[in-house]
């Protein structure tokens, strides 16, 4: 059966149009005639799109019940059993009911396209797979639905359905994606501008990405070799020499020249898996560099580079080509035109940079490459030729009379060739020569001379010298390839026990300078760095001081690399030093490729140390900030309330009535009271600081917290409009810091409120977090400045600041965030700045329908808003913490909240008529 196809409309965020995108689709092709059914789709109560529903047949869902609740899903059998042409299936990421056919939507869709159905269906960026991570970081709300992207990748075409981050939040405000209770909130949260742009970028790469999969597949299917500049493509030509940081670094800025360009570095080895000329370590450096400028490394096999090069770059559908001029020395360069001449005339539609670097026409090195075999095996060849060939003449000559020269000179080269396999090249060419004079001296006519008469007998002879030299040449590369493979094998065993023991997770450094150690018997391998803070001494390779031991195994350890038997040097700080025995020149290639791995890991592991000490210096920085923030802005109010009411009793000239005093007394008492409170926090932060104390998170109401900020305010909050709905659920927050962060954003929304709109508090809940919203009509801030009112000090405590919002932000969104919250600012339709406190919800009262309300806190509210001659601050279980007689001061409790306790606080003690009262009146709110 032929396999369906698949069609998937992509969007960036919730709302931009796909559901109602595919029923458009659905309906065109009906309208053509097409077998068109409904499989599954969710309109989320959108008028607009169950308009587009129409006529469409859809194939009724299966109700499915679990855990005494009735689901709806997909029916897969009915639509199977019905086989339309095409079917519409939305939300292909979807999450079936336990006891649906498949546990995933998309495995639904698989069975369906195996059926030989077209599939039609949507999905979200933030649900891919591969990107999941990335969006929830963005929007810090987790996406637990998603899809594994090679399942969409597959589909024979996405479509993309975007709208700009603008338009689709006036969607939102008109009411035609959510409800009008969830607005509020979806504008605050998800759906902010930056969350829209970030998601509308991811959705765009990973669609660009797709569609560079296509054109690839296009190419080759239509065997098009040719690049086609879709996208610039930057590739770099390595070949681990000193040359190639130059090279890497003019690449990166061409490649930086564009949008959106890519750069690729590349090396070219040899296709017979032999020893060639890279350095290991150099391009090991030179790989990680590459990486830190943001392309990617790759390795390809071919003996001929430029071959080679050119049909990588074809491959990846590069534009550009960067090489390094030639190494070589001009006469070199006559007998060959090297590698960046030869690959420029065959770019054809790539351009070839060839780029100049501190190397160029200084030539390459090349030293004499080793014996292919050993000096022994050399001897023996050598007594071989001078010994073996003279008996063989002897023999040769007694049989004159029954032998022809050709069988003479067969014999001969057979010796030759055991010569050559003995010994190898040189005696098997002196062998040759031997065996030639001597053909010719004893065997061909005139004999014993060494002229020939014979036409044919010189051309025997010449034939035989030929083919023995070629013979010997022929044996001897065998016999050097057959060392280099082995050689090579070795390596390659080496190398792959070295990642697999890195691999199982063994420490990065230790596991490979324990492999060294075991694979070359040393006694003891060091990884030593250079002192940088000590200066050059005389003999820098037996200074103590200069060097320090970054890893080591085996014992005793090199202190420094003059102690060792052997020493790599990887830079000019990092040296592996090894005791024991001394390095074999063969050895020393992977040795090389050792050390540069070990210095890799030794920075990496630098590197994540360093990350670890910059997280907690961050987080010890932002605590302190936080204290210091908290001293200067909310110690000046209490400190000079009871400074004045002091003075005021102090004050000789002036007769106080006993009402007068009582009030400065009370003043006096609550400012202490505040100040006492406050101290208490800060030293609780430091030790929190320190390590010593944790933050106590704890299931809590926002009603309560809220009621205990505006009580901490006093009457100058009463006009404040407050908004809590009964069902909000709790969070998990610390009671004293969220009530401290509420009464610090109130009291800016009433700084800066014209009096005839004041601020209003309300409070929703989206994604698993609890919003809180405090919305003032003031002059606003303009958002590029957004990031700065949450500096400390931004105004200090005697000093106005007209545009700012106060120093107490910083506080505040310090607290918020070490309690996994955030608070952000925005602004506010009509003018004004809001700003939003969230808080995560506590996980087990998510959708918790026996949840009872903040009842309380709420009643506390209402009354202190209506001004009452007194409020009694309740527990959840309705007992009375403490009451306050109403046109008092703010009598704000600072550290309010769950745990505060009354009869400790002085001037701020609940007498037993107001109680009562409170209680009365308690008893009037319930009717």
């Amino acid at each position: 059966m032929t396999q369906g196809l698949l069609r998937v409309y992509l969007g960036a965020a919730p709302g931009v149009g796909k559901t109602y995108r595919m029923l458009e689709e659905g309906r065109r092709r009906a309208e053509r005639g097409t077998d068109v059914v409904v499989g599954l789709v969710e309109t989320h109560g959108r008028p607009q799109t169950e308009a587009m529903l129409g006529e469409l047949e859809v194939v009724p869902r299966a109700t499915i019940e679990y855990r005494g609740a009735r689901f709806t899903e997909l029916d897969l059998a009915a639509v199977l059993a019905r086989a339309p042409e095409v079917v519409l299936v939305d939300e292909l990421a979807h999450t079936n009911v336990p006891g649906s056919a498949n546990a995933k939507r998309w495995q639904d869709v698989q069975e369906l396209l195996a059926a030989g159905i077209v599939v039609i269906t949507t999905l979200n960026i933030q649900h891919l797979e591969s990107i999941n991570d990335v969006v929830s970081e963005i929007t810090g709300v987790p996406q637990r639905e998603t899809v594994p992207d090679a399942i969409v990748r597959r589909a024979d075409q996405i479509e993309l359905v975007d709208q700009t981050p603008e338009a689709l939040r006036r969607r939102m405000a008109h009411g035609n994606i959510y409800r009008a209770d969830k607005i509020d909130a979806a504008l605050a949260n998800y759906f902010r501008v930056g969350n829209l742009t970030a998601l509308r970028e991811l959705a765009l790469l990973w669609l660009a990405d797709k569609v560079d999969d296509q054109l690839d597949r296009y190419r080759a299917e239509h065997r098009i070799s040719q690049p086609w500049e879709t996208r610039e493509r930057v590739v770099v030509a390595l070949t681990g020499g000193p040359e190639g940081g130059t090279l890497i670094r003019r690449a990166a800025r061409i490649a930086e020249r564009t949008t959106g360009a890519d750069l690729l570095a590349v090396h070219v080895t040899r296709n017979d898996g032999l020893v060639g000329g890279a350095d290991p370590a150099s391009l090991t450096a030179q790989r990680t560099l590459v990486e830190d400028l943001g392309g990617t490394y790759h390795q390809v096999v071919g003996n001929d580079i430029a071959t080679a090069l050119l049909d990588f770059a074809r491959g990846v559908n590069a534009t550009q080509l960067v090489l390094g001029a030639s190494r070589r020395n001009r006469f070199a360069q006559l007998l060959s035109r090297g590698v960046g001449v030869t690959t420029t005339a065959a770019s054809g539609s790539i351009d070839v940079h060839l780029v100049t670097h501190e190397q160029v026409h200084r030539g390459r090195g090349r030293s004499a490459p080793p014996a292919a075999l050993s000096a022994q095996r050399r001897l023996l060849g050598f007594l071989f030729a001078l010994v073996g060939l003279p008996l063989l003449t002897l023999a040769l000559t007694q049989l004159r009379g029954e032998l022809t020269l050709t069988s003479d000179i067969l014999l001969y080269l057979a010796w030759v060739v055991v010569v050559a396999l003995v010994g190898g090249l040189w005696p098997a060419l002196t062998a040759a020569v031997l065996g030639s004079l001597l053909v010719n001296y004893f065997f061909a006519p005139p004999y014993h001379t060494l002229t020939i008469n014979q036409r044919e007998n010189v051309l025997a002879v010449a034939v035989f010298l030929a083919m023995a030299v070629a013979v010997s040449v022929a044996v001897d590369v065998a016999a050097r390839r057959t060392r280099e493979a082995a050689a090579a094998r070795a390596e390659a065993e080496t190398l792959f026990t070295l990642a697999g023991s890195v691999l199982r997770g063994s420490p990065a450094v230790r596991a490979l300078l324990g492999q060294l150690r075991e694979t070359y018997r040393f006694a003891a391998v060091t990884l030593l760095e250079r002192r940088t803070a000590v200066p050059d001494s005389p003999d820098v390779q037996h200074d103590r001081q200069a060097w320090s031991v970054a890893a080591t195994v085996g014992a005793p350890p090199c202190l420094t690399p003059g102690e060792a038997d052997a020493d790599i040097l990887v830079d000019g700080d990092t040296c592996l030093a090894m005791r024991g025995h001394p390095l074999a020149a063969a050895d020393r290639r992977v040795v090389q490729a050792f050390a540069a791995q070990a210095a890799l890991a030794l920075r990496e592991q630098r590197l994540a140390e360093q990350a670890a000490t910059a997280g907690s210096m961050a987080e010890v920085d932002r605590l302190r900030t936080a204290l210091l923030s908290a001293v200067s802005h909310d110690l000046r109010t209490p400190l000079a309330a009871a400074m004045a009411a002091v003075d005021g009793l102090r004050s000789p000239g002036v007769t106080l009535s006993a009402a007068d005093r009582a009030e400065l007394v009370d003043t006096v008492a609550e400012s202490l009271g505040r100040l006492h409170r406050l101290v208490d926090n800060l030293l609780d932060m430091s030790r929190l600081q320190a390590g010593a104390l944790a933050m106590r998170p704890q299931p809590m109401s926002v009603a309560e917290a809220t009621a205990a900020a505006l009580d901490e305010i006093g009457a100058a909050a009463r006009p404040v409009p407050v908004r809590i709905p009964d069902d909000t659920p709790e969070v998990r927050a610390d009671p004293v810091l969220v009530e401290r962060i509420l009464a610090n954003l109130l009291r800016n929304a009433l700084r800066y409120s014209p009096a005839d709109r004041p601020p209003q508090l309300s409070v929703s809940e989206h994604g698993g977090y609890v919003a809180v919203r405090v919305v003032d009509h003031g002059p606003g801030i303009p958002a590029s400045k957004w990031d700065t009112v949450f500096l400390p000090f931004q105004r200090l405590g005697d000093r106005d600041n007209e545009t700012g919002v106060g120093l107490g932000l910083a506080l505040s969104r310090g607290l918020a965030e070490a309690m996994h919250g955030t608070l952000d600012p925005e602004h506010t339709p009509g003018g004004g700045l809001t700003m939003t406190l969230r808080l995560p919800v506590v996980e087990d009262a998510v959708g918790r329908a026996d949840q009872p309300p903040a009842e309380a806190a709420l009643r506390r509210v209402a009354a202190w808003r209506r001004g009452r001659d007194a409020v009694a601050r309740l527990d959840p279980d309705g007992a009375a913490l403490h009451g306050r007689e109403a046109g008092g001061r703010s009598g704000g409790d600072a550290d309010g909240g769950p745990g505060g306790d009354a009869a400790a606080r002085p001037g701020r003690g609940a007498r037993p008529g107001d109680v009562e009262a409170a209680r009365v009146r308690d008893d009037e709110e319930r009717a």
